[in-house]
């Protein structure tokens, strides 16, 4: 395995952004090039620590999604290999873990797609029988599938923030009707698809978000990561009990560990013991090998 990356330092491509895990520099006026370093954000902080090969199985993971649901929706891909657009020094930078992809005009939210009642969504139904304002019905349980999947948008925060959920006319208003009911068509169309195919592979998708974007003709495309660690919860079928929070192929590995922590959730975070950055890379490693069978 490759040294960790916590940073890119492309020269050659001018930084248009450093995100909680994502690089992204600027090609030309239509392409960019995302590199996915093997940072770790928890609770909205950058972890000190990265994760080896994260940003690796993050790029396949993605990579895999985006080619099983093509048909479903244009996406950001371009098929351009990403040592190609960086000099030869920066290529092992790259290799593996980046994509070059459309220059798009991202939507100012992310599509939230639930299919299990658990983290905010459980207790937000504790408090109020609802869900992001969603009425369910009485006795549901910690982790129980939910009757369908809910679409319950959030803003996209700035780096350091928190997302918010917002409801289904706030996304009208901000995207207009007859994009906001496409954008909630597809990403339950995605996620429906996605979950009954990785139930094959023995994993739950209990919930993700899907990021949107619109080229200059107003087509929506996918962007961003797609049915990743990092952007759903991945729960292993063959030990999952309704009633209660299940082992997860995720980064909550890491949330829960840092909940045993004095630690008040603020930048900067925590270092993490040698023995959670090599479980969760692990558990990142053992979603890929579940998904694709490589």
């Amino acid at each position: 395995m490759t040294a960790p990356l916590y940073e890119s330092s492309i020269a050659s491509l001018p930084l248009l952004n450093r995100g909680k895990v994502r690089d992204i520099y600027g090609i030309d006026d239509d392409k960019m090039l995302i590199v996915t370093s093997d940072r770790l954000s928890a609770f909205d902080v950058i972890l000190p620590d990265p994760i080896p090969g994260k940003g690796a199985v993050l790029t396949a993971v993605a990579d895999f999604w985006f080619a099983r649901l093509a048909h479903v929706i244009p996406n950001q891909l371009t098929g351009i290999a990403p040592e190609t657009v960086v000099a030869p020094n920066e290529r092992d930078q790259v290799r593996g873990r980046a994509i070059v992809v459309k220059k798009l005009k991202p939507l100012p939210i992310e599509a939230v797609v639930r299919g299990y009642l658990i983290g905010s969504g459980w207790k937000d139904y504790q408090a109020t029988g609802k869900v992001c304002g969603i009425p369910l019905p009485a006795g549901l349980q910690v982790a129980q599938q939910l009757p369908e999947p809910l679409f319950t948008p959030s803003t996209k925060a700035e780096l350091g923030s928190h997302d918010e959920n917002i409801d289904y006319a706030a996304v009208e208003k901000l995207v207009g009707p007859v994009l906001a009911a496409q954008v909630r068509d597809v990403a339950l169309h995605l996620y429906r698809e996605a979950a009954a195919y990785a139930l094959t592979r023995g994993i739950i998708i209990a919930d993700t978000k899907f990021e949107f974007g619109l080229d200059a003709a107003g087509t929506l495309h996918l962007i961003d990561e797609v049915l990743t660690p990092d952007s759903s919860r991945f729960w292993p079928a063959d030990t999952y009990q309704v009633g209660s929070s299940p082992a997860s192929f995720d980064k909550q590995f890491v949330r829960d560990y840092l909940e045993t922590l004095a630690w008040n959730k603020q930048a900067p975070g925590p270092t993490l013991p040698p023995e959670i950055l090599e479980k969760t890379s692990a558990k990142y490693r053992e979603a890929l090998t579940r998904l694709t069978g490589g």
